[in-house]
């Protein structure tokens, strides 16, 4: 081997040792770590949008009328207040809500007089909240708002069972009860699922908003990570790269939607087990 291939090999080593170095500073080690924040995000807002969403569906079917219309509204105004507006409104008037009541037991009128801020009333009531905490309230957000999406589709799928099925098995002697797990619950999973699916894709499209409740997530990582540098101390002068970070995200969500569609295939698959085959 010549002196123009050792060069060459060397040269690429540096180039790879300098790149894997950048990768792995602290800055992007923290992107990385970020990814928890909008999986758990996903997560558990997905589970409780499904626990307000089989609530809000129970209520809409529910035979009690105050319960009904409770179960109308929260469906109805949730739906049409835009998911970013109530993504943000619902942890900034739990937190104030808390700070209120707060304030009652601790501040004094002179604690009142002598805070200059507007709210909250006085500095002993004021909560700080941490990254986790605004974590759950985000949860939450997400919950509520794609729980009323949730209700929609499982109502309609408990009415799109058909009722020949219901009447023949309460004619086999199956009790009110036993129909409602056995059979209306049992075959609901097959018509809500295509629904489920498309809830579930929007609320992932929704983890991009964390960063909106100061929570240091993928997106806002990606934008500090891309922004132009041009200090040298930084470790590498760049111009705007944002646009390459994301690329990764892109790839990174749309990774998660094809792992999502697999998974609902395989759910619609469990829920037909024992069910005829159509066609």
């Amino acid at each position: 081997m010549d002196a123009d291939a050792f060069w060459l090999f060397d040269l690429v080593g540096e180039d790879i040792a300098f790149w894997l170095s950048y990768l792995t500073n602290g800055k992007h080690l923290n992107w990385y770590a970020s990814f928890r924040f909008t999986i758990m995000a996903a997560i558990f807002g997905g589970c409780l949008a499904l626990v307000f969403g089989l609530l809000g569906a129970a209520a809409k079917a529910s035979r009690f009328a105050p319960l009904r219309a409770i179960g109308t509204v929260y469906v109805s105004m949730v739906r049409g207040v835009p998911d970013v507006l109530f993504f943000l409104f619902f942890p900034l008037a739990f937190e104030q809500g808390v700070e209120w009541v707060w304030s009652m037991q601790v501040c004094t009128p002179d604690s009142i007089a002598a805070n200059q801020a507007n709210w909250p009333p006085c500095r002993e009531a004021n909560w700080l909240l941490s990254t986790y905490e605004y974590l759950i309230l985000a949860c939450v957000s997400l919950g509520i708002i794609f729980g009323a999406f949730t209700a929609n589709v499982i109502h309609g799928a408990m009415r799109a069972v058909p009722q020949g099925q219901l009447e023949a098995a309460r004619a086999y002697g199956m009790s009110d009860f036993q129909v409602l797990t056995r059979i209306h619950i049992r075959q609901m999973w097959v018509y809500a699922l295509p629904g489920l699916s498309n809830v579930w894709l929007l609320l992932i499209k929704a983890t991009s908003l964390l960063s909106l409740l100061q929570i240091a997530d993928i997106v806002w990582w990606a934008g500090q990570l891309g922004s132009p540098n041009f200090l040298p101390q930084a470790g590498l002068v760049h111009g705007d790269w944002r646009w390459a970070y994301f690329i990764a995200l892109f790839v990174f969500y749309i990774l998660v939607t094809l792992l999502s569609e697999k998974g609902f295939s395989r759910l619609t698959i469990w829920a037909r087990r024992g069910m005829p085959v159509e066609g």
